[in-house]
């Protein structure tokens, strides 16, 4: 495996902005594999660790090229936290409000990252993935629940947590959002089917309901720390090794 797939420029680029786009990821076989498989998926709720179970999920979480990409940027062998399946319908598909995933996933130390991989060739039109460049270096931002359900999701949902000395609780989580930020900074991806976004846990990011009349919007996340990471969350305590 290549130790180094990025170049030093691309590592500046992700840490000074927070994000980094790498075309090409998969195959069209790759890509054409997966969608059919989850054409033929019964519908349901899938949850946050069908990488375990679905060797179709363990395949793009655990794919080589992005893994390796994922080692250079977090420093060190990676685990997997949780995994997302996000098939956005035409018409009004909600999207994720602007947030930082520290807010969903608080880890120590933080070495949280994510990949999300464009399944269908995403941008603004289809509800795309949208970034904040260099929120990555301001720290955690001030959030509200979302409120316009027209663009956003919004729920609440109670999650068990534990600490690393075994002390427990219960904490709400809802769908954040950033509270001060000026749409302005909002950066509209455009990415072709088969190209990945790999961004830190303290880049803002997150989408817009799909407002085309018959473009899906198909993208799979998933994310990462480095290992000997602590979550607190116990739903996501059970982590796989990424290689």
């Amino acid at each position: 495996m290549n130790s180094a797939p990025l170049s030093q420029a691309q590592v500046g680029q992700f840490q000074r902005d927070g994000y980094l786009v790498v075309p090409d990821l998969l195959t069209p076989e790759e890509l054409h594999t997966f969608k059919e498989h989850e054409r033929n998926t019964p519908p349901g709720p899938r949850g946050l660790q069908n990488h375990r179970t679905d060797p179709q999920w363990a395949h793009l979480a655990k794919h080589p090229r992005i893994v390796s990409i994922v080692r250079q940027l977090i420093g060190g062998p990676p685990q997997i936290a949780q995994s997302m399946y996000m098939a956005k319908a035409p018409q009004g598909g909600t999207g994720i409000s602007l947030h930082q995933d520290f807010m969903y996933i608080r880890n120590t130390p933080n070495t949280l990252m994510a990949c999300w991989l464009a399944l269908s060739d995403t941008d603004r039109n289809n509800g795309g993935l949208c970034v904040v460049p260099g929120s990555n270096r301001e720290g955690l931002h001030p959030a509200h629940k979302a409120q316009d359900i027209r663009q956003h999701a919004s729920w609440e949902t109670d999650y068990q947590m534990r600490s690393p000395e075994g002390k427990e609780w219960q904490e709400r989580l809802y769908s954040f959002e950033i509270s001060d930020l000026d749409p302005a900074r909002i950066e509209y991806l455009k990415m072709p089917q088969g190209s990945g976004v790999f961004f830190t846990s303290l880049t803002i990011h997150g989408s817009f309901a799909n407002p085309s009349a018959d473009r899906q919007r198909l993208a799979f996340a998933t994310h990462y720390v480095r290992q000997g990471t602590w979550i607190d969350r116990r739903d996501l305590q059970d982590m796989v090794d990424a290689e």
